[in-house]
């Protein structure tokens, strides 16, 4: 009888060994989800292998309990893909599998299609115009429905099920009153008539050079780097490449870091290519919505697939492209679990594909610029914006050891926004904190409000009467006097979007102001409503974080006023100046991305510092070039490789004796540099206490070699009460 080798989604680094439920097992069930007894429960893995052999002795295997065979097995790419995976993150290879597959495939249950709805829900003009207080209060569903039907114009059935199961009842009476209109879905084969077509632009002489390049080589693999200033048209870039591909009926990949991301550049794809089927895969979907998407990825049916992290391991069996938007993001690695980077997946995907791989942005990563000079990548230029007359923005630093500010605001700052409001222009304030206040202090003893599980303070929301911690999402209420000295004088210390927000208010009582942050966008499609909002300039004044620094065209936007931005710059992480450069270099850019004229107004103590310096120049290759140097000097990568055993504990003695324990076993060669254990910054977090320990070398192989041996050591050593992972090429710690 066949046996079947398969992968399980539990901590253990092997594959499980079962009988087959029947005889008709082949090979081309490898890659199928099987259902299989584990200890006293069933569990869903993934076929790896097909024997005729077991090293387990025959009276102990047990009999597999059924084959799905529901949706097409994994594609044999994929696969490689996952054991890629979890031999270069030394993670086990069942996680790694099932973690990669869409939740309702993870199900112990066959699965089944739903045929989606054929129609939206919209308000008629008599739901427009109607006067909702004739409901009574008691129905809340409706008052649901047609609240959230006034902010988002139409609604999905799967939408409305998820304001209440109620909800298709209540479509069905709000219909029959005349409120609620169905309006039949566009099939996604409609072809947009001509004189709907999107015009394509001209490209510029750099765009037509980076298309020329890359168009001979469309069908090899390459790690092409497009390197091009904020506004320089990199998308138009990827569009032109994607239609090379889809001529040869072929896939495209495309990622993205961030959910944000997606609803701007989905509908870019889809006015340029109407009539294809598109699939966007992020965590703002339904596990019903995911499932679908991968499955029409899988089947071929998707001709683009647009997705944040988790999307590089969709099956594409016509992949002919994939394209990394962003590159240099940190959101591309995974910091729980399968500590994956996406990008360096996404690149051996390509290379075992034989695909082109195209990393885009204005600020590369260090490691990927390094690549570019040493030749592993080939580096392509943009270097002036696309649309014509629009030129980078010019940057000024205000200094604020000569210029006293008030509520975080500089004179030259306020002047600025009074002339913008003045044009009708659109102007941006960038704090990088949410909240109201980073911290709540007594002035009598100077007791300050931490959070209970973290190693953090917590943040004031002064509208919610909340403190809040950002880290583990712990509350409590806001205190009247200070719990130490019973002081009533404890007030807010510091500055978050929620103040800033409110100072502007006091600053410009006429300006339509909106706070784009993650509480403000964390309700469904809250974010497409504010995109809208600021298209069609109902918004005079955005204060954001980094939800708005990366990829967003504002056409009327002229200024870009940056707060706080100092703290970065003498951080103890060796990455901090690099993030810090990228994301100002990224927020500056959505100034004058049309014919506006765009200015960058930066509230600083440090004008001088070299950051700063290259800012004011556009200068990414100068401040590449020190912090290579400054890392060649210190021993940092991308000059060494790292890697990070990661241990948590409810105390810290634990965490620190399971990796003393750690070294011990190590036994590292003389290539291979193990560090001592220390606790981590953030010492506590979510309640539990944290420790690592580094490890390094110069050579990237001995580093796997010597990880793979220590793996099973670390497998062996007692660790109760402790959870370990290791993580490979570390971006925090």
């Amino acid at each position: 009888m066949a046996i079947l080798r398969v992968a399980l989604d539990v901590p253990l680094n092997t594959l499980f060994d079962y009988l087959a439920p029947d005889t008709e097992i082949t090979a081309q069930d490898v890659g199928a989800r099987v259902l299989v007894p584990f200890g006293r429960n069933m569990m869903t893995g993934v076929i790896m292998e097909v024997t005729a052999y077991s090293s387990v002795p025959s009276p102990k295997l047990k009999l597999a309990a059924h084959i799905f065979r529901d949706v097409p097995p994994l594609p044999e790419g994929l696969i490689a893909l996952f054991r890629f995976c979890s031999e270069y993150y030394h993670h086990p290879l069942g996680e790694v599998v099932m973690n990669g597959l869409p939740n309702r495939l993870r199900s112990n249950k066959p699965f089944t299609r739903k045929v989606p709805s054929a129609c939206q829900y919209g308000l008629t003009l008599t739901g427009r115009k109607a006067d909702t207080s004739i409901i009574p209060a008691r129905h809340i569903v409706k008052h649901r429905l047609l609240a959230r039907l006034r902010e988002s114009r139409v609604m999905s059935i799967s939408d409305a099920k998820q304001l209440s199961p109620r909800a298709p009842k209540a479509l069905n009476e709000l219909i029959t009153l005349g409120w609620i209109e169905e309006i039949p879905f566009a099939h996604p084969a409609t072809p947009v008539p001509a004189a709907q077509a999107l015009q394509i632009p001209v490209l510029t002489t750099d765009q037509r050079n980076a298309v020329d390049v890359i168009a001979p080589e469309i069908g090899e693999f390459n790690t092409w780097l497009l390197h091009g200033v904020t506004g320089s048209g990199k998308t138009e870039v990827y569009l032109r490449l994607i239609s090379l591909v889809l001529r040869q009926a072929r896939q495209t990949l495309v990622l993205v870091p961030e959910i944000n991301l997606t609803p701007q550049l989905e509908a870019v794809f889809r006015a340029r290519f109407p009539t294809l089927r598109l699939v966007s895969l992020h965590s703002g979907l339904s596990p019903s919505e995911r499932a679908a998407g991968w499955l029409q990825a899988q089947e071929g049916a998707a001709e683009i697939v647009l997705g944040t992290r988790l999307a590089v391991f969709t099956p594409l069996p016509k992949l002919g492209l994939i394209i990394v938007d962003e590159e240099q993001d940190a959101s591309f690695k995974q910091q729980d679990g399968l500590r994956y980077s996406a990008r360096d997946a996404a690149i051996f995907r390509a290379k075992q594909a034989g695909v082109p791989v195209i990393l885009g942005s204005a600020t590369p990563s260090l490691e990927s610029h390094y690549n570019a000079v040493t030749g592993r990548y080939l580096r392509l230029r943009l270097s002036s914006r696309a649309v014509k007359n629009a030129a980078l923005p010019v940057v000024r630093c205000i200094d604020t050891r000569a210029v006293k500010t008030k509520e975080s605001f500089s004179p030259p700052v306020i002047s600025a926004l009074e002339r913008c409001l003045a044009l009708n222009q659109q102007s941006l304030v960038f704090i990088n904190r949410r909240g109201y206040a980073p911290v709540l202090l007594c002035k009598s003893c100077g007791w300050a409000a931490t959070c209970e599980r973290c190693a953090s303070r917590l943040v004031v929301h002064l509208r919610d009467k909340r403190l809040r911690c950002h880290h583990c999402g712990h509350q409590e209420r806001f205190p009247n006097v200070c719990p130490e000295c019973g002081d009533q004088d404890v007030v807010p210390f510091g500055h978050g979007t929620q103040r800033v927000e409110a100072a502007l208010a006091e600053y410009f009582p006429g300006a339509r102001i909106m706070r784009i942050d993650r509480d403000s966008t964390s309700r469904k499609d809250a974010w497409q409503h504010m995109l809208r909002d600021i298209h069609e300039q109902r918004v005079d004044i955005l204060v954001g974080t980094q939800i708005l620094a990366k990829g967003h065209d504002f056409p009327k936007l002229s200024l870009v006023s940056i707060l706080n931005s100092d703290a970065s710059l003498f951080s103890t992480d060796f990455r901090a100046s690099e993030r810090l450069f990228a994301q100002l270099m990224q927020v500056a850019g959505r100034a004058g991305r049309a014919g506006i004229p765009g200015e960058v107004l930066i509230q600083t103590e440090f004008p001088d510092h070299p950051l700063y310096h290259a800012l004011r120049q556009h200068d990414y290759d100068l401040l590449a070039q020190t912090l290579l140097e400054e890392r060649k000097t210190a021993g940092f990568p991308p000059f060494v490789y790292q890697a990070l055993l990661r241990a948590e504990a409810p105390q810290i003695d634990t965490a620190l004796g399971f990796l003393t324990s750690a070294v011990a076993v190590a036994k590292a060669p003389g290539e291979v540099e193990v560090f001592d254990p220390v606790p981590a910054q953030m010492a506590r977090l979510k309640g539990t206490e944290r420790a690592y320990l580094l490890v390094q070398s110069g050579s990237r192989k001995k580093l796997q070699a010597f990880l793979e041996a220590w793996r099973a050591k670390l497998d062996a050593l007692p660790s109760r009460k402790v959870r370990w992972t290791v993580d490979v090429d570390p971006m925090d710690f």
